[in-house]
């Protein structure tokens, strides 16, 4: 049965995750045989930036927390990227799925592919063309070794065929966050 794992580790995430994880319990409930896990990576910890999200949005708890905490964003990226591959070296997975353009989102998107493991990113295509901000340079990164890209928009379709990603990688599959 292939395993997916669902990553998340900052509050625009967990909003992001939930529809998904709603969609694959259906998928579920009718007789699909898709596993996944789903990953804190610890980059937001506190209740107020973690915990009472899930309990809101009824996301079931994490089953694996890398507790990375909050360092500067090199140590939080280096935290969650030598937990997560420890992880993948222990427990593969078939398929590491990233959402938006956190730092959480690099990092894993990052370490998958060394250990083998395809990525799909959903927000995929998403630019501002600033490079001033940190959450640039993450869809930049993300996207440049993602294998499968959920889209929001045509734009973001746009986005990724000039930068020369083929058609038939690209999912055009609307707005996670106006879903959930």
């Amino acid at each position: 049965m292939p395993k997916i794992d669902i990553i998340a580790g900052a509050r625009p995430n967990f909003m992001k995750i939930a529809s998904i994880i709603r969609a694959l319990e259906l998928a579920r409930n009718t007789g699909s045989r898709l596993r996944s896990r789903l990953i804190h990576t610890g980059q937001h910890y506190d209740a107020s930036m973690s915990a009472n999200f899930f309990v809101q949005l009824g996301i079931p708890r994490p089953d694996i927390n890398l507790e990375a905490g909050s360092e500067t964003q090199a140590e939080q990226t280096a935290a969650i990227m030598t937990r997560y591959e420890a992880l993948l070296m222990k427990q593969p997975s078939d398929l590491c799925l990233v959402v938006g353009d956190v730092t959480s989102t690099m990092a894993c998107a990052i370490t998958a592919p060394k250990m083998r493991v395809p990525v799909a990113h959903v927000e995929g295509g998403i630019r501002s063309d600033d490079w001033t901000i940190p959450e640039e340079i993450n869809r930049i990164v993300t996207d440049s070794i993602t294998n499968f890209f959920f889209t929001t928009s045509k734009t973001a379709n746009q986005n990724l065929r000039r930068a020369g990603v083929p058609i038939d990688r690209i999912y055009l599959v609307g707005n996670t966050m106006i879903d959930t």
